[in-house]
């Protein structure tokens, strides 16, 4: 058997000019670099950032269903809230208060939100007949509770809380911003203290700024819903 040899084996021969052989090979050049611009405007930077907040969420949305078996899963996001005695089904994320759900899922706007840090007492609401900050309320943890709103308070005809009329009667609103706060506040002073004395009114509404200063407005009215209850 004869030994093989390859096609090209005919080029490697002692006359042949490599020097020319290799000139004839294309020469790869770089592509000169291109001027880059480092600055964005605003509009971009910002639709990058929705962007990539988008891409995150829809991915911790469609993993939701796997992570949901893992021991420490974070809790369903469809829960039932009774509100005002009505019970709402309702999509809340793990870390989402109970302003925000009432404010923003449920329409429940007369909730105000102030401070958004448990300071000013604008988003009082009432968790089982005891009043809390709602901004700094986890929604999560209402299973099983009962929460009732300033929205909750009017009678089964429209009419005003008494509560609500004595601060109307008394002018105790300024710019009104606090007064819901202030009112479930009063209204859960009453629940527990229908007699309460001025000092008492004054320290249950110690955990609501008036930015208005019309504290003597405020407990002049809930005085006069103790004396007419």
């Amino acid at each position: 058997m004869d030994h093989y040899i390859p096609p090209d084996a005919r080029i490697l021969d002692a006359d042949a000019d490599y020097k020319a052989l290799a000139a004839q090979d294309p020469v790869w050049v770089p592509p000169p670099p291109q001027p880059r611009n480092l600055r964005a405007s605003r509009r971009e930077f910002i639709k990058g950032v929705i962007a990539s907040g988008t891409a995150v969420s829809a991915v911790s949305y469609t993993m939701g269903g796997r992570a949901a078996h893992a021991q420490n899963a974070a809790p369903e996001r469809l829960m039932a809230v009774n509100v005002n005695g009505q019970t709402r089904r309702v999509d809340v994320t793990s870390n989402e208060t109970l302003a925000m759900t009432l404010r923003y899922k449920l329409g429940l706007t007369g909730t105000k939100l102030g401070c958004d840090r448990g300071e000013c007492g604008a988003c009082t609401v009432l968790i089982d007949d005891v009043p809390h900050h709602s901004c700094s309320t986890l929604t999560h943890s209402l299973r099983g509770r009962k929460v009732t709103t300033i929205e909750g308070l009017e009678g089964p005809n429209g009419e005003l809380h008494p509560m609500q009329k004595a601060f109307v009667e008394e002018l105790a609103p300024q710019c009104g911003f606090c007064t819901p706060g202030q009112i479930m506040s009063a209204v859960a002073l009453l629940k527990v203290n229908p007699k309460p004395t001025r000092d008492e009114a004054r320290f249950a509404l110690s955990g609501n700024l008036c930015r208005c200063g019309a504290y003597d407005h405020y407990l002049n009215a809930v005085m006069r819903a103790a004396r007419e209850a």
